[in-house]
């Protein structure tokens, strides 16, 4: 069954900046820590899955992969999902983003050994353009922080890699300070982070 969606993706992860597995290049991808943890918001502006319109929900994916390189995968995943989205969104947008629909996240599914079961979560944002926080419950929040130059010159990643498996043309480079604490999940922080608008289709 096709569907498509819009909107942007956050990425932050544990790793020093800039995580190397925006590279995509084997011999680069060495976890700064020997592990790597990482939570990546989905906020969708639009979207729709076999008749079911999936507008306006956010999603975030916390992974925890024990390294020592993201190409060894055995992770452990949850998805949380805002409390706003009702049962049959719940569950195509879970089928997406575990990657069983289809489209870039399966591609990333093969290195997640545990899908833990998803959360309904109470999901809020303040978006300031450069600065974008996002509160998970009481269980996490994703900050990202555009990174500029003096003279106000944002920073972009093109080309291969995870940008390429993400299906994204470019994402902008983003500093972050995440932190997550689900008991069933490591507890991380994080300082990496990129951010890129997306439209995805299966």
């Amino acid at each position: 069954m096709a569907w498509r969606l819009n909107g942007q993706i956050i990425e932050t992860c544990s790793c020093n900046m800039l995580c190397p597995c925006w590279f995509g290049v084997q011999d680069l991808m060495i976890m700064d820590q020997g592990w790597c943890a990482t939570a990546i918001a989905f906020r969708v502006r639009s979207g729709e899955f076999d008749g079911v319109d999936l507008s306006d929900r956010i999603v975030v994916c916390a992974i925890d992969f024990p390294g020592p390189t993201m190409f060894d995968g055995n992770g452990t995943a949850r998805l949380y999902v805002d409390s706003g989205a009702n049962a049959d969104q719940r569950k195509q947008l879970g089928a997406i983003f575990t990657g069983q629909a289809g489209g870039p996240m399966a591609a990333l599914a093969p290195l997640i050994s545990t899908w833990l079961s998803a959360q309904s979560a109470d999901i809020s944002v303040s978006d300031e353009g450069d600065a974008i926080k996002i509160a998970v419950g009481d269980t996490g929040k994703v900050e990202s922080l555009l990174l500029r130059d003096g003279g106000g010159q944002s920073f972009s990643l093109r080309g291969g890699g995870f940008v390429a498996g993400f299906n994204l043309q470019e994402v902008d480079l983003a500093p972050s300070r995440s932190s997550w604490s689900d008991p069933d999940l490591r507890q991380f922080n994080t300082k990496s982070g990129a951010r890129s608008d997306f439209t995805w289709s299966a």
